[in-house]
């Protein structure tokens, strides 16, 4: 073989080298282009789940209520008669919830089984804690399964009380002190870890903080009773319900 042929051999076989190389770096170049084509397309995603999701908690009726029951019960007018409200006016979630106020409540209808009584008409364990039992036994020996949650955040008080026919299942309240503590812990409480102190305990600085925490999974106590209200979907906002005031200034 001649010199000449055997120096384009070795140039050839020298070029093979190269071609690996360029070839590899054009692979994980393709490779590199399709992941940040993926990546953005997830952020996409992702930004259009975040404003879906920010448009519906805006337009959801519940922001947070301070107090509300939660009634198993097939119809809105079965609850409203227990109550005994003046005035009931059908209404949609949107008219009643506005119109909930002072001593006036709102009853949703019925939703998944449950119907939600929500306004500021309803009692305040904090400020009468007997007055808040007789009423809720009172409801409940009309209803039977009735639950009862409040919860003020500037002062960490809440309240949460789960009855059946008149009997109290569990109950727990909490305003500076411990003012109701009946039944054994349910699985639920266990499970969130609420915080629940025997009459008379003292209270210090880290107690004080997981009492803060009892506010904060009051909703998540709801949900696994019977509903979160300010977890509702927007599927749910169906029907209409009826808001009407207490006969008197309390209704117990």
């Amino acid at each position: 073989m001649s010199p000449e042929a055997l120096r384009e051999i070795g140039w050839l076989l020298m070029l093979i080298p190269l071609g690996v190389v360029l070839g590899m770096g054009l692979f994980f170049a393709s490779c590199a282009w399709r992941r940040a084509s993926i990546l953005r397309a997830d952020k996409s995603a992702a930004s259009l789940a975040a404003l879906a999701y920010s448009a519906a908690a805006r337009s959801c009726p519940f922001e947070q209520p301070n107090r509300w029951l939660a009634v198993k019960a097939a119809q809105s007018s079965i609850v409203q008669a227990a109550l005994d409200l003046h005035g009931p006016t059908p209404c949609s979630w949107e008219e009643g919830l506005a119109e909930a106020r002072e001593n006036k409540v709102f009853i949703s209808p019925p939703v998944s089984g449950w119907v939600l009584v929500v306004g500021p008409g309803l009692p305040e364990a904090a400020e009468d804690i007997d007055g808040c039992y007789h009423f809720l036994v009172n409801l409940s020996r009309k209803l039977g399964h009735v639950q009862f949650y409040s919860v003020n955040r500037a002062l960490n008080h809440h309240c949460w009380a789960l009855l059946e026919k008149g009997q109290i299942f569990r109950a727990y309240a909490w305003a500076e002190e411990t003012l109701w503590n009946q039944g054994p812990r349910t699985a639920a409480e266990k499970e969130l870890r609420l915080l629940c102190l025997a009459y008379g305990a003292e209270v210090d600085f880290s107690l004080r903080e997981a009492l803060g925490n009892n506010c904060e999974r009051l909703n998540q106590l709801a949900a696994r009773w019977s509903m979160d209200p300010a977890a509702m979907a927007p599927a749910m906002w169906r029907g209409r319900g009826i808001v009407g005031q207490f006969s008197h200034s309390k209704p117990h």
